[in-house]
């Protein structure tokens, strides 16, 4: 299970996301040229997102097809999570892998 949480710059958890995404054979092949966010994220590994890559982030979110690969809860949860990172200051949308 990938964990959702948004950390300060000191890397102190401000919000934990109630949601995970589910690895899956699907999620690990989504093209990267098309969703270089999510393509990224590995079940064993931290991915870290600032305000700017968020922005990116909500649109591959947007795709109907990645709605189901991780699930609606969890795409609704990583928007919410990432409009928290772009209202704030030095704040970073982390994907904590197993």
């Amino acid at each position: 299970m990938i964990d959702m949480q948004v950390r300060s710059e000191s890397g102190e958890v401000v919000t934990h996301g109630s949601h995970g995404i589910r690895w899956s054979d699907a999620l690990a092949q989504l093209d990267p040229e098309i969703f270089p966010c999510l393509s990224s994220l590995l079940p064993y590994a931290d991915a870290i997102f600032n305000s700017r890559q968020t922005e990116r982030l909500r649109r591959e979110l947007s795709d109907q097809h990645v709605r189901t690969v991780i699930g609606e809860g969890a795409a609704v949860e990583a928007e919410r999570l990432s409009r928290e990172v772009e209202s704030g200051s030095h704040l970073y949308l982390w994907f904590v892998g197993d």
